[in-house]
This record gives structure tokens, C-alpha cells and sequence, in this order.
């Protein structure tokens, strides 16, 4: 188990994150700050990229998932038809800078797949992740607070569109669903 995954629910809430996001798996996938993997057994190997900056939890997703293709960086010529960042868009410092990145390695017709935790939950978060309820790790490294607003400005400001939005978990998670216009 890895520190991301290290609060009694942490898994639990991994596999929520997972199930808002695979209706919308489609062509070549590029899982974004994949951590150890476990989006892709919901994926083919001949499609799926994983991503991640820790080379430990990419160890382990090798080790996890043989077959699969996982990297610690993306050639920029790369191009996919979904990107998928899952609870990673609020750890980000500059959140436009990533999403400017994903649009150019997105393909005609693609779309990027996010969950992001709502602004309004931040104290539940906090105090889960202080009561190893969710992984404390992932409480205290929150940067940004992005609720459909902020998305909704981020979308504009680099080219992207929301095509859909939707909440889940009692309201606590947020799932954005962007496309090239």
C-alpha cells in the first residue's frame, strides 16, 4: 500500500474516483499521476499509458500490472484520446500549466477525465486525513480548491471546454469531463 492509499478509506474512495471514470475509457488513455496502477484493470495493455512523477509507485505498478506501459514522463509527439487525472488536478501548483499540457497531447475528438475533491468538504478531508481515515498525505498537500467556478476559468483559459460536470459522494467529489471546442 502505498501513502496515497494508507487511510482506511482511501481505497474505498480510489475505487469511487474509478467508477465516475470508466464510461468515458475510450481509444488510447494516458492515466495521469496513475500511482501504482490500479486504473489500469479497467483498461486494455495496448492502449494504456500510466503515468506517474515516483518512481517507487511506478515500480510497483509494473510489478502489479506486467503487460502495461508505465513511464515517468510523456514524449511530448505523444497523443492520446483520454487523459485521465484522477485526484491530482489539487495537488498541482499551476493547474492551467498541466491543463495547457493535456490539451496538446489530446487527439481530435478527445477528452480529458478529472475528479477533483469540492471546496466545500476541504474540513472533512482535513480531519479524515488527521483521524487515518483518508491518507494524510494527500490532506495536507492540497494546493488549490477548485470548485465548477475555478474549473469553468481554467477550462477558458486554455482552450478547453467542460462538457461535463457532475458531483459524487454525498457532494464530496467532483468529476469534469473537458474537450477541445
Amino acid at each position: 500500500m502505498d501513502e496515497y492509499t494508507s487511510g482506511c478509506f482511501s481505497l474505498w474512495l480510489r475505487s469511487r474516483r474509478f467508477n465516475q471514470a470508466q464510461p468515458y475509457l475510450q481509444g488510447r488513455i494516458l492515466d495521469y499521476g496513475c500511482g501504482v496502477g490500479a486504473l489500469a484493470g479497467f483498461c486494455r495493455p495496448n492502449v494504456y499509458v500510466g503515468m506517474d512523477r515516483d518512481e517507487v509507485l511506478i515500480d510497483m505498478a509494473r510489478k502489479n500490472h506486467p503487460g502495461y506501459c508505465f513511464v515517468m514522463d510523456v514524449p511530448e509527439t505523444e497523443r492520446f484520446d483520454t487523459i485521465v487525472s484522477l485526484a491530482v488536478l489539487e495537488h498541482v501548483e499551476h493547474p492551467a500549466s498541466l491543463l495547457k499540457k493535456f490539451k496538446e497531447m489530446l487527439n481530435p475528438m478527445g477528452h480529458i477525465i478529472l475528479t477533483v475533491p469540492h471546496p466545500r468538504f476541504e474540513w472533512i478531508h482535513k480531519t479524515g486525513s488527521k483521524m487515518g481515515l483518508f491518507s494524510q498525505y494527500a490532506g495536507q498537500d492540497h494546493k488549490q480548491r477548485i470548485d465548477y467556478n475555478h474549473m469553468q476559468n481554467l477550462a477558458k483559459a486554455t482552450g478547453l471546454a467542460i462538457v461535463k460536470y457532475s458531483r459524487f459522494l454525498f457532494g464530496a467529489n467532483q468529476l469534469f469531463i473537458l474537450t477541445k471546442p
